[in-house]
């Protein structure tokens, strides 16, 4: 479940291991570049931490963000 901020959605995942960790995070890299949203990974063996805000906004959760939430959560 992301959890939201005024300044971010962030979410934690875990997976069986890093190469599982790795795919996931290639398929977001994909999703976001298609639309043209970059999020903040931060991955340390079979976990992902994702934080999405926009940067144009002066750092606040658009609905950029929000679709982009969506789409992650559809690789799970």
């Amino acid at each position: 479940m992301w959890n939201e901020t005024k300044e971010s959605l962030q979410q934690e995942f875990n997976f069986k291991d890093f190469s599982a960790a790795f795919a996931f995070m290639t398929r977001v890299a994909l999703a976001a570049e298609k639309m043209d949203h970059h999020p903040t990974f931060k991955n340390t063996y079979n976990k992902v931490d994702i934080t999405l805000s926009t940067h144009d906004a002066d750092n606040t959760v658009t609905d950029k963000d929000r679709k982009l939430a969506a789409a992650i959560d559809t690789f799970l």
